[in-house]
């Protein structure tokens, strides 16, 4: 997508800009000479995720803009204040808001602690309106003034809310505030919109999330910069109210062609859809199936009967492919919960040793309990329905420790070949 310049001497204001989605946006905009403030925690080294507001403030400027770093955590009132307030000193004013930052938990009801929903609803809904309501004064004062919400379209359907309502709930509100904001303020104007991704975005948060792999079915985080930049680049009286997705906005900028941003150009057409948008639970189950979609999991119903019986010949299967070496990578201890035709409780010991697996209970408390049903429990191990979808559209239950469980995916991806 070629730079218009339409940004050039704007002030942006980012949340959560020292990487992902939002650090994306900001390049974007700095090519064209914007002003980025950046308003993340990160001001120190995180362990496993790279990047910090400096490191960020040097690639922004490097790519053309000018850029104040700022330590902010959304939760807090006085840090947010002060961070408009310098950053209407340096730059005389705030144009462009970036609500992105964002706290995820997907864990049912009763293994939700109050925590983490309270930590969730902090950053995402009350951090998003209070960041809002701190720059408003200043977006009165613009003449291009946009709030753009990183948040979903408020998606009604149940298996939605079912798998993870807490975090739905704190996403949503993200959403609300672009619902109520656009009609509050349309006469100033400023336009407040939403985007979200059609697919996952490949992350350095997702990748700790879903593991190294998640990058094979996601796309580049370049293509909400994109979106992003064609949104705010319009006249602000020119749309308001709407929520948005990545690849429809560049299709009506004349972008076409999709795979320049998928991570794995070969898989373009079988990318993760994202949370949130209109597409039935088997219809997600189908793009994170290996293969063609209709291939891969239009089995014959005696062939999907069939599998239950497989699921003990699996589990042997699996404990003579072990080896310290996985055990290591791993880590955890799993227990199954399997249901339908061939129900029963299995375990995995990839903690200790060369690792052990069984039928019944593990010998010790298991970091992450797993429900499915048997005829989607084969699939997942053999590598035809990835665990993060299965996940998403609530065919697999987790309890426990969710990113042990996600190391599941590795195994799976070192062992599908030789199941």
């Amino acid at each position: 997508m070629i730079n218009t310049g339409k940004l050039a001497g704007r002030t942006l204001f980012i949340t959560g800009a020292s990487r992902g989605i939002g650090k994306a946006i900001a390049l974007r905009a700095a090519q064209d000479g914007a002003n980025v403030v950046i308003a993340a925690k990160t001001a120190e080294p995180h362990p496993k995720l790279p990047g910090t507001i400096y490191t960020a403030a040097k690639e922004i400027e490097a790519a053309g803009g000018k850029a104040l770093p700022c330590v902010v955590d959304v939760r807090d009132e006085g840090a947010v204040r002060t961070a408009v307030q310098n950053a209407v000193a340096k730059f005389g004013g705030i144009d462009i808001l970036i609500n992105n930052a964002s706290a995820i938990s997907l864990t049912p009801t009763e293994q939700t602690d109050m925590k983490r929903y309270d930590l969730m609803h902090s950053i995402n809904t009350r951090g998003t309106f209070l960041v809002s309501k701190e720059c408003i004064p200043y977006l009165r004062k613009s003449n291009h003034a946009h709030i753009l919400n990183i948040s979903p379209p408020l998606n009604m359907a149940p298996h939605w809310f079912s798998n993870h309502v807490a975090y739905t709930m704190a996403k949503y509100g993200m959403s609300m505030c672009v619902l109520g904001m656009a009609k509050e303020f349309e006469g100033v104007p400023i336009a407040v919109n939403a985007l979200w991704p059609r697919t996952a975005i490949h992350t350095a948060a997702m990748e700790m999330l879903t593991g190294k792999e998640s990058d094979q079915y996601s796309r580049k985080p370049e293509i909400m910069a994109d979106a992003a930049y064609a949104i705010l680049s319009k006249e602000p009286r020119l749309q308001t109210g709407k929520f948005l997705i990545d690849d429809e906005v560049l299709k009506t900028e004349g972008i076409a062609d999709m795979r320049q941003y998928a991570c794995v150009p070969e898989n373009a057409d079988k990318l993760m859809p994202d949370f949130f948008l209109d597409v039935e639970p088997e219809k997600l189950i189908e793009f994170a199936a290996e293969g063609s979609h209709a291939a891969s999991l239009k089995k014959p119903a005696a062939a999907q009967q069939g599998q239950g019986g497989q699921i003990e010949g699996l589990f042997l299967k699996i404990e003579s492919l072990l080896s310290e070496e996985i055990v290591k990578k791993t880590g955890a201890v799993y227990e199954f919960k399997v249901k339908g035709n061939e129900a029963g409780t299995w375990f995995a010991d990839l903690k200790s040793g060369t690792g052990k697996v069984g039928k019944g209970s593990p010998p010790v408390t298991a970091d992450a309990v797993l429900t499915m049903d048997s005829k989607h429990f084969f699939d997942m191990f053999t590598g035809k329905l990835k665990p993060a979808s299965a996940f998403m559209t609530g065919k697999l239950k987790i309890s426990g420790d969710l990113q042990k469980a996600m190391k599941l995916e590795k195994l799976m991806g070192s062992l599908k070949s030789k199941l």
